[in-house]
């Protein structure tokens, strides 16, 4: 059959000369844009052009995945409470994925609407799942996070939730990519809605929130995201290290195999959010609070605080210390987080992320790496002060200078390869104090 000839292609003709398809539009009405959003189940909406500076860093995952972007609708959907407070991790965990389905159930709703009026538009999901075969990179497609805050619709606060002015932090985002400019766009708002009174500092049972802002990403995400992604490796990892049952249960109590069995047919569940639980912040939220502290604290903070629970730290981490100090009702399990750089740029980028300050206070070094091989480069890596510092390129005097085979280093970061061995056999080469070495690995335990 010639194409011509084809029934779909004669009668979309057919359908084309009788009835000619309006063309698309140019430009959406913000306030009909707006009540679409609402009408379909989002509690707020505001929209973002392209362009943002802030949004940059996402551009590139943007044009590969919906290159006709011009616009971003950011959503809000409102949580329940009651249930994210509860220390029943199983009630808090209802309300995290009933809400989060209904964030995707909202966004695929205007995403059709909008499909019918002419409009391409493509709604990333809100949360899991993602792009694991990036992982441990960067997995999500649109940070959802950042566009709320240019859509104006809250500020993070100290403890990296978005506050919404009214709904506090118990919401949960969605993003949609229109192929369409919108009338008006909106912008942050002038406030930061966080109240800094420390609660989530205090609540947190892994010590992940400092009282000075600082946000230790790794001790945050080995425990409370101890079911998802790195976690469950760590788990498969027992499970294939273990030559019986018998060892297998010395390594993972029953109740933390069932635990990981919900998971997997249920959904992966949070350990913790107890930040979200306890932020008093928002209009609808704050009364509690304002009116008696001292009470709000004892029926909502106290109750995570006391909590007898199993917490899940990387051993020589500064979450492992904090636990025992601060929370004697609470039993540390020393387990890893699976969060392994598959690339020298990955093992760059995710410094940052399991940088532990506490374990690097007596430092004041700077380290020269230079990689050769398959990824060859240089970088600079300063630590002083309890802070890290990283550089392209060799910078200044070095205290301890690393040339590396860069396959042979992520082998050994990876656990893989024997350190000695490359010692031996000059693969990795140290111009300098060993114990340096050694001090470096103190501080970004995995």
């Amino acid at each position: 059959m010639k194409f011509a000839d084809h029934p779909t292609v004669q009668r979309y003709r057919e359908k084309s000369a009788a009835e000619p398809q309006p063309a698309s539009p140019t430009i959406l009405d913000a306030d009909w844009l707006r009540q679409l959003c609402l009408d379909a189940g989002a509690d707020d909406a505001g929209f973002v052009d392209i362009d943002r500076p802030t949004l940059a860093a996402d551009r590139p995952d943007i044009d590969r995945t919906f290159p006709h972007a011009k616009s971003f609708i950011s959503l809000i959907c409102r949580m329940n409470r009651e249930p994210i407070r509860s220390p029943a991790r199983s009630v808090a965990n209802v309300e995290f994925h009933r809400t989060g389905d209904h964030v995707n159930d909202v966004a695929r709703t205007i995403v059709t609407a909008l499909e019918r009026h002419g409009v391409r538009a493509l709604n990333p999901a809100m949360g899991f799942p993602m792009e694991m075969d990036r992982f441990p990179g960067k997995i999500w497609v649109v940070s959802h996070k950042l566009v709320a805050v240019a859509a104006g619709l809250g500020q993070m606060g100290i403890h990296r939730n978005v506050i919404h002015p009214r709904f506090g932090n118990f919401i949960l985002l969605g993003t949609i990519l229109i192929d369409t400019a919108v009338s008006r766009y909106d912008h942050p708002i002038t406030y930061n809605p966080c109240l800094e009174c420390k609660l989530c500092v205090a609540a947190c049972p892994t010590g992940a929130i400092g009282t000075d802002g600082h946000f230790n990403f790794s001790a945050c995400y080995t425990h409370n995201y101890r079911e998802f992604m790195g976690g469950f490796t760590n788990w498969v990892e027992q499970i294939a290290s273990s030559r019986t049952a018998l060892a297998y249960r010395h390594k993972v109590s029953d109740s933390e195999s069932a635990s990981m069995w919900q998971s997997l047919s249920f959904g992966a569940n949070y350990k913790a959010a107890y930040c979200l639980a306890v932020c008093p912040a928002g209009e609808d939220v704050i009364e509690p609070f304002l009116l008696n502290r001292k009470a709000f604290t004892a029926d909502v903070v106290a109750p995570l605080q006391e909590k007898a629970e199993t917490i899940y730290a990387v051993p020589g981490s500064d979450a492992e210390t904090y636990v025992t100090r601060h929370f004697p009702k609470k039993e540390v399990k020393a387990v890893g987080n699976g969060l392994r750089p598959r690339s020298i740029q990955g093992f760059l980028a995710g410094l940052s992320n399991v940088f532990q300050r506490e374990q690097s206070a007596e430092l004041d070094t700077t380290y020269h790496f230079t990689f050769t091989g398959e990824e060859a480069g240089t970088a600079t890596i300063v630590i002083k002060n309890k802070a890290l510092a990283i550089q392209s390129g060799l910078v200044g005097t070095c205290d301890l200078h690393i040339i590396a085979d860069s396959r042979t280093w992520l082998g050994f970061i990876r656990k893989e390869r024997s350190l000695i061995w490359a010692l031996l056999r000059r693969t990795i080469r140290l111009q300098g104090p060993p114990r340096l070495l050694r001090a470096f690995g103190r501080c970004f335990p995995s």
